[in-house]
């Protein structure tokens, strides 16, 4: 249980959360959501211990561990391996004392390391680190051979290998391709703790969460159900509250009209004096809004024939000889829409680089038209920009001619406006900086737009205006991202680069899905067999359901159809309770609905745990 009574958050002079309290139970999977900047990473501050708040208190049960990913890892020797099972302290200290023990001691800490699953540790750690996408041949490797994005990778497996009640995901995949995306959604799926995740990806928080709390204003709500749900569920409470705004603003205008007539009339003026008393007392109607307008406009580029660019048989690397990819043949024509998919390190980066003439042709042939302009977004341009300089001294030396005010009403076009637009680079937030860089890339119109990983500081609602962007975009887009929502509304053509080639991936994005489905299942095939103690279970549920009788199997059927008519039951309560809980605007009434609904919730989860049940034994 964790639970937040009364928290006001403040930095600086800046109140984040107010007067706020909500309460969590154990198991819950709650999507954190809110705008860049409203306070989402402070509370994980607070709640790893690292800050205090000005008002309130968060308590958490005295059984809670707490596992979050370290955000700054040492330059250290210790191998990749060695570092995520050392993260599991517990078999750490355990190991320590066996060194240190008595032989009397010694039976009980191999005891406590049974039960720690010690055993299964580094198979436990190996698949992780494969899962975020290491190699095998990597495992054994020095933690400070990798570079920054990679060690996040490493500090994220060491917080989901540490056994803990509670875990908190700050933009978990950030530094994940597809594959390691997908991996880790079914990783938390079936994690059985406590989850707070910060995320602005939506197919994650639609597959993970069954909570979402949302900032609002300065107060937290927790809404149930995954993203979409919480989409309609505030959609309605966003129109009710606006309604209620709107009868109460006409209520005032026809009391302040009548006071404004008759005040001054000694047959009405006690009458006036009453309503002036009703307007004092009138509170405010507070509207909701889930996010900040945001908006970016890439111009009109000038129409190319097509195709505008050719690479045959081309191949490239970082070093001369050392060739990343090779044998890559690509056509672009005006207005294509392309998604490069593939695993991390094979080479989607590199091509990209290529074609935005950032890297060399080592063999092949490019043949391309003299008038292109390319716009190349990679994701580490953030780091190489001038933290001393504004957004707008930054733009005028690649603006030469234009003033001030045409510098900033350009800014304004991707979301930098007013004292955005003049304010140091350094206090620009993620998102902030990629919509400067967005504005620096497209400053000449360009033709094709190559973009590597272009969300990773972008909040939900920066991401919905930058595929808004691209649709509307007349020219060729190349995407590299791991985000599956805007591959689906975007993206047309798939191209899968794999063993250091390209080619056209047959299918949609569902077909690769499915392709990376299939791996991950080939993944869990390869791991070790289970402890004896597993192995004797699985034996005894086996021998239960081969004794079965024919009579017991269509005696399971009937109460398989029962069960099945409740959960349909519950799941139409559950909805209409949802629908109620939209409508709702007094605290009580709200928390009294969602205690409601989580009882449901725990009547629906003990009824499908029985299908399942049921279903696997006359399926076998």
């Amino acid at each position: 249980m964790i639970l937040l009574d009364n928290i006001t958050l403040q930095i600086a002079h800046k109140v984040l959360i107010k007067d706020s309290s909500l309460s969590l139970s154990d198991g819950q999977k709650v999507g954190i959501v809110g705008t860049n900047g409203c306070g989402k990473s402070t509370l994980f501050k607070v709640l790893k211990g690292q800050l205090d708040l000005l008002k309130g208190t968060i308590s958490l049960t005295s059984k809670d561990r707490v596992a979050f990913v370290e955000q700054e890892l040492s330059d250290t020797s210790v191998s990749l391996l060695d570092f995520v099972m050392n993260a599991d302290t517990k078999v750490k200290e355990l190991k320590t004392c066996l060194q240190q023990a008595r032989p009397e001691e010694l039976a009980d800490i191999y005891e406590a390391l049974h039960l720690a699953d010690a055993e299964t540790l580094e198979a436990r750690a190996s698949q992780i680190l494969k899962g975020l996408g290491f190699e095998q041949a990597e495992f054994l490797s020095p933690l400070s051979q990798f570079s920054g994005g990679w060690r996040m990778r490493v500090a994220l497996a060491g917080a989901l290998i540490k056994p803990s009640d509670v875990m908190l995901l700050d933009e978990p995949t950030n530094h994940l391709d597809l594959e390691g995306s997908l991996w880790l959604t079914d990783f938390l799926q079936k994690y059985k703790g406590t989850l707070l995740l910060i995320s602005h990806d939506k197919q994650l928080l639609n597959d993970v969460c069954q909570y979402i709390m949302h900032f609002e204003g300065q107060k937290l709500v927790l809404y149930s159900g995954n993203y979409n749900t919480f989409q309609k569920s505030f959609a309605l409470k966003k129109q009710n509250s606006e309604r209620q705004a709107s009868k109460q603003a006409d209520k005032k205008a026809h009391l302040e009209k009548f006071v404004e007539r008759f005040r001054y009339k000694a047959t009405k003026a006690k009458q006036a004096q009453s309503r002036l008393k009703m307007l004092a007392k009138m509170e405010e109607v507070d509207t909701v809004s889930l996010d900040k307008s945001s908006h970016f406009d890439f111009g009109t580029p000038l129409e190319l024939p097509s195709p505008f660019f050719v690479l045959e048989n081309g191949a490239t690397g970082y070093r001369e000889g050392e060739e990343i990819i090779s044998h890559v043949n690509l056509s672009l024509n005006f207005n294509d829409r392309i998604a490069l998919l593939g695993k991390n390190g094979n080479g989607k980066s590199t091509l990209a680089k290529l074609i935005a003439e950032e890297l060399p042709l080592m063999a092949g042939k490019i043949t391309k038209s003299k008038k292109l302009n390319i716009g190349f977004f990679n994701q580490h341009q953030g780091e190489e920009l001038p933290l001393d300089e504004t957004p707008t001294t930054y733009l005028s030396s690649f603006m030469a001619g234009k003033t001030e005010p045409q510098i900033r009403s350009y800014l304004a076009r991707f979301g930098l406006e007013g004292d955005k637009a003049l304010t140091l680079i350094e206090r620009l937030s993620g998102g902030e900086k990629a919509r400067l860089l967005f504005a620096k890339i497209t400053l000449n119109a360009p033709e094709l737009l190559i973009l590597d990983e272009p969300t990773n500081h972008l909040d939900i609602g920066g991401r919905e205006a930058l595929i808004d962007a691209l649709n509307a975009f007349t020219g060729a887009v190349i995407l590299i991202t791991h985000d599956f929502h805007l591959l689906e509304l975007v993206a047309e053509k798939l191209y899968l680069i794999e063993n250091h080639t390209l080619s056209s991936f047959e299918g949609d994005l569902n077909d690769y899905r499915a392709f990376l489905f299939s791996k991950l299942t080939e993944n869990k095939a390869s791991l070790p067999d289970p402890p004896l103690k597993e192995k004797k279970q699985k034996k005894k549920e086996e021998h239960v359901q081969k004794s079965l009788s024919k009579k017991e199997i269509r005696q399971r059927k009937a109460t398989l159809l029962k069960i099945e008519e409740t959960l349909a039951l519950l799941e139409r309560e559950k909805k209409a309770l949802i629908k109620k809980l939209t409508l709702l605007t007094e605290g009580d009434k709200i928390a009294s609905c969602q205690k409601e609904l989580k009882h449901l919730e725990k009547k629906l989860l003990k009824e499908e745990e029985k299908w399942m049940m049921l279903s696997d034994e006359i399926s076998s």
